[in-house]
C-alpha cells in the first residue's frame, strides 16, 4: 500500500478550533481551511465568529455599466469575497471596460495569494470583454493589501476601484482604511465600492469553546481581526472572558494568519503565539501549527 507523504498527519489528532467565516462566496474561507486542517491529519472544529453576506448586486451596478470601469486604471480586490461578489454583480454582456478612445491603456486587475485564482479567463472576459488584450493581472509578493500598494505602484492621479465590505456590528478594523490611505498616500484616487458585508456571527458563536462538553483544543486560528473580536464579543455575551477562556485551556496555541492579523490581534488584548510567514494561502498558517507542534519545539 503507498504511504502518505509525510506531511500528511503532521497534525494527526490535534483539535484546532477557527474562527473562519464558514459563509460567503468563491469557495468560502472557513471551508478551504478545514479542507487544508483535515489533508494534515487535524480535527477541524468550526467556531466562526463573522459572517460574510453578499450585497444587493444592484449595490455595484454603476459600475458595472458598459463603460463605467473606463476612468479607472485599475481595480483592486483585498479578499476573495470581493471577488466573488464582482462576479455575481457582473452582466453576461454589455462589459463595464469597452477599451475604447483615450481609456484604452494598460488596466490592472489586483488580487492578493491564492485569491488571484479567481481571476480567470471566464471572469476577465465578462469583465473586459474585448479589451482583454489591455488587462494586466498583478498579484504582489507579499500577500497583503500593504504589498498591493506598493505592487501597484505611483499612481499620478490615477483612480482605483476597490471593493471592500461594509463591517456591520463590529468596528471596522484598520485594514481597509489604511489600504485605502495608503492608496492615496501613493497619488491614487481610490473609490470605495460597498462589495459584501462582514458582520457578527451572533451571541452563540464562542459555544464550541465554552460549552460544558466541549473539548480542549490544541489551537485556535484567527485568520482576520474582525474574527478576534467576534469571538471576544461571543465570549462576553456568554458571560465568559479571553483571559478565563485562556485558563480554561492552558495549551492552547493562538496563531494568526499573517502579521497583519497578529498585530489585530495583540491591539485587543490577545497575545498571539504563532504567525505565519507565508499568507498568500492558509497552508502557510497550517505549517506554521506543524512547526509549533513539532517534537523539538514541545518543552
Amino acid at each position: 500500500m503507498a504511504q502518505p507523504p509525510p506531511e500528511a498527519l503532521s497534525l494527526a489528532g490535534r483539535r484546532v478550533a477557527f474562527t473562519t467565516p464558514q459563509s460567503g462566496g468563491g469557495g468560502a474561507y472557513g471551508g478551504r481551511l478545514g479542507a487544508i486542517l483535515r489533508q494534515r491529519g487535524a480535527r477541524p472544529v468550526p467556531v466562526p465568529t463573522v459572517a460574510v453576506q453578499p450585497h444587493d448586486p444592484d449595490r455595484l451596478r454603476p459600475f458595472l455599466l458598459p463603460g463605467a470601469l473606463d476612468p479607472f486604471a485599475a481595480i483592486a480586490f483585498t479578499s476573495r469575497s470581493g471577488i466573488s461578489a464582482f462576479a455575481r454583480a457582473l452582466p453576461s454582456s454589455h462589459h463595464p471596460l469597452s477599451g475604447s478612445g483615450a481609456s484604452a491603456l494598460p488596466f490592472t486587475v489586483a488580487a492578493l495569494g491564492s485569491d488571484a485564482d479567481l481571476l480567470d479567463r471566464a471572469f476577465l472576459s465578462r469583465l473586459c470583454g474585448d479589451a482583454g488584450t489591455r488587462v494586466a493581472v498583478l498579484v504582489p509578493d507579499v500577500a497583503t493589501p500593504a504589498g498591493l500598494v506598493e505592487a501597484l505602484g505611483p499612481g499620478s492621479g490615477r483612480r482605483v476601484l476597490c471593493p471592500v465590505p461594509d463591517v456591520v456590528g463590529l468596528r471596522e478594523p484598520p485594514v481597509v482604511p489604511d489600504f485605502l490611505a495608503g492608496l492615496e498616500a501613493a497619488g491614487w484616487v481610490a473609490v470605495r465600492a460597498p462589495a459584501y458585508t462582514t458582520c457578527w456571527a451572533g451571541p452563540g458563536c464562542a459555544g464550541p469553546l465554552v460549552g460544558p462538553d466541549a473539548a480542549a483544543p490544541d489551537a485556535v486560528v484567527f485568520t482576520s481581526t474582525a474574527e478576534v473580536e467576534g469571538l471576544l464579543k461571543g465570549l462576553d455575551a456568554a458571560g465568559w472572558s479571553w483571559v478565563r477562556l485562556r485558563a480554561r485551556w492552558p495549551g492552547m496555541v493562538v496563531a494568526a494568519h499573517g502579521p497583519v492579523t497578529a498585530d489585530g490581534a495583540r491591539r485587543l488584548g490577545v497575545e498571539v503565539d504563532v504567525v505565519s510567514a507565508r499568507f498568500s494561502s492558509f497552508h502557510g498558517i497550517v505549517d506554521a501549527l506543524v512547526t509549533a507542534f513539532s517534537p523539538e519545539k514541545i518543552v
